[in-house]
C-alpha cells in the first residue's frame, strides 16, 4: 500500500488490548480494593470503546496489514485522547498514570516519520494541559483529599514535555539505526547469495571450457581435412568455411571466458569507445542482421580499459539482440562529461511483461524462442552473467522494451565517465583526440550488411 510503514495493525491492536486490561485492573483495584470513589460507569465506557475499536479493526482488516503513516497516527492519536479522558475522570495530571501519555508518542517515534511523531507529541501536550485545568478530583480517602499546588502540576507538565521530547528522539534514533542495520544485513545477504551463484558459475565455466577444448579441436581438424579434400568451388565449400569460422569463434569465446579474471596491461590495454563498440559488434555480422552503430557525443571520445568482463557482458547483450532481431540491431554509445552510456536494442518481439521485473536473475528465460529456431532460448543464464560482469565494472544495467511505436528489447549500461576511463601518465592529453579522429562532431551512424551473402546462401539451402 502507498506510504506503508513497518508498523502492522496487529501490533497496535495487541498494545491496545494490554492497555484495556491494565486500565480495567487499575479501575477495579481503586474502586473495589481501596474503596475509593470514582465514576465507574464513565470509566468503563471509555475502556469498552477501546475494546470495541479493537474488535472492529480485527474484523474489518487483516491482522498483518501494514498501516500507512496517516492511519497509524490516527489510531495512536485516539489512544492519547482516550487515556486523557480517563485521566480527566480520575484526577488529571495528579494521577500517577499520567506518565502513560508517553507510550503512543514513543511507539510513533520508533515506527513513523518524525513529522507524525511531532503531531502526536503536540496532541499529548495539548490534552495534558487540558486535563491539568479540567478534571475530577483524584480518587482518595473521603475528607483527606490532597490539594496539589499549581506549581507542582506545572512541574509535572514540564517533566512530561521533556520526557516526550527526549524519549521520542531517543526511540527514533535507535529505531532508525536498527532499520539501517537490518537493511545493510539484507543487502549483504543478497550480495553474498549473488556472489555464491557467480562463484558456482565461474567453476562451471572453467569446467566447460576445459571439456569443450578437445571436441572443438577435433571438429577443427575434421573441417580442415574436408576443406582440403573438397573442390574450391564445390557445392559444400561455403558450408565448410562457415563451419571453420564458427569453430574459431567458439575458441575465441573460450579464451575470453578463461581471461575474465586476468588483468593485462600496457598501451594495448586501452581502447576508445568506438573501438570497443566495433569489437563487440564484429562477431555478430555474419547472420543476416543489419547492425547499426550510433556514436553520440562531443570530443574527446572516452577511452577505457580493455576489460574482458565488459567485452563479454556487452558481447552477450549484442548476441542476444541479434538472435531475436527481426532485421536490425542498434548499438548506441553516448557520453557526456559525467557519464558513458551504451544501449543495445533490436526490433524483435521484446521482453514479455511478466518477466520484465525478473530480468537479470539466474534461470529466467526471457524471450522464448530465438529467431529461426524452434527451441527455447536456453537456461536464462546469459543476461544474468552479462549483468553481473557489467555491474562488477561499475555499470548500472537496466532492461526494458523500446517505446512505441518502435518494438523490440532494449538493454542499457551506464557508467560514471571517471569510472569508465583509465587515467594514464604515459599518454599525452591528445591521445583521446587522436584515437577518435575518425569521429565527427555530433552523431555518426554506420550500418553493416556484409552478412547478406551468407544469409542468402543459408536461405537458398
Amino acid at each position: 500500500m502507498p506510504g506503508a510503514t513497518r508498523l502492522r495493525l496487529r501490533t497496535l491492536v495487541r498494545l491496545r488490548w494490554i492497555a484495556v486490561a491494565g486500565q480495567s485492573i487499575a479501575v477495579l483495584a481503586v474502586y473495589a480494593l481501596f474503596g475509593f470513589h470514582l465514576p465507574l460507569g464513565f470509566c468503563f465506557s471509555l475502556i469498552a470503546l477501546s475494546a470495541w475499536l479493537n474488535i472492529y479493526l480485527r474484523i474489518r482488516y487483516p491482522a498483518s496489514r501494514e498501516l500507512s503513516a496517516r492511519a497509524a497516527t490516527i489510531l495512536l492519536g485516539y489512544d492519547i485522547i482516550q487515556l486523557a479522558a480517563l485521566l480527566a475522570l480520575t484526577g488529571g495530571l495528579s494521577n500517577p498514570f499520567s506518565i502513560l501519555l508517553l507510550v503512543p508518542v514513543v511507539v510513533s517515534a520508533s515506527a513513523l516519520p518524525p513529522l507524525n511523531t511531532i503531531v502526536l507529541g503536540g496532541i499529548a501536550l495539548a490534552v495534558a494541559s487540558l486535563i491539568a485545568a479540567v478534571h475530577l478530583p483524584l480518587p482518595w480517602i473521603p475528607g483527606d483529599e490532597p490539594e496539589l499546588p499549581l506549581l507542582y502540576l506545572a512541574g509535572i507538565w514540564v517533566a512530561l514535555a521533556l520526557a516526550i521530547g527526549f524519549m521520542g528522539i531517543y526511540a527514533f534514533r535507535v529505531a532508525k539505526e536498527a532499520r539501517q542495520m537490518s537493511d545493510a544485513l539484507t543487502a549483504a545477504e543478497l550480495v553474498l547469495a549473488r556472489e555464491h551463484r557467480i562463484s558456482a558459475l565461474d567453476g562451471l565455466a572453467a569446467a566447460a571450457a576445459h571439456e569443450l577444448g578437445t571436441p572443438l579441436a577435433t571438429i577443427a581438424l575434421v573441417a580442415r581435412e574436408l576443406e582440403r579434400d573438397m573442390p574450391a568451388e564445390g557445392p559444400h565449400s561455403d558450408d565448410v568455411r562457415l563451419l571453420r569460422s564458427q569453430v574459431e569463434r567458439c575458441r575465441g569465446i573460450l579464451e575470453r571466458i578463461g581471461s575474465l579474471g586476468e588483468e593485462t596491461g600496457g598501451h594495448f590495454d586501452r581502447l576508445p569507445l568506438s573501438s570497443l563498440i566495433e569489437e563487440i559488434a564484429a562477431p555478430h555480422r555474419e547472420f543476416g542482421i543489419s547492425i547499426e552503430i550510433v556514436m553520440d557525443g562531443q570530443r574527446p571520445e572516452p577511452v577505457g580499459r580493455r576489460d574482458p568482463g565488459i567485452l563479454y557482458g556487452l558481447g552477450n547483450l549484442a548476441e542476444n539482440a541479434v538472435d531475436f532481431a527481426g532485421s536490425t540491431a542498434v548499438i548506441r554509445a553516448g557520453w557526456t562529461d559525467r557519464t558513458v552510456t551504451i544501449e543495445i536494442a533490436d526490433d524483435g518481439p521484446g521482453f514479455p511483461p511478466d518477466v520484465l521485473s525478473k530480468i537479470g536473475e539466474p534461470y529466467i528465460s526471457t524471450r522464448g524462442r530465438r529467431r529461426g529456431s524452434t527451441e527455447e532460448s536456453g537456461l536464462g543464464l546469459g543476461l544474468f552473467i552479462a549483468k553481473t560482469l557489467l555491474e562488477r565494472s561499475g555499470a548500472q544495467v537496466t532492461f526494458g522494451n523500446r517505446a512505441p511505436p518502435a518494438q523490440g528489447a532494449l538493454a542499457r549500461a551506464t557508467w560514471e565517465r571517471a569510472r569508465f576511463e583509465v587515467a594514464s601518465l604515459s599518454e599525452g592529453p591528445g591521445f583521446a583526440d587522436r584515437a577518435s579522429g575518425d569521429i565527427n562532431e555530433g552523431t555518426v551512424t554506420a550500418s553493416d550488411n556484409r552478412a547478406a551473402p551468407a544469409a542468402q546462401h543459408t536461405a537458398a539451402k
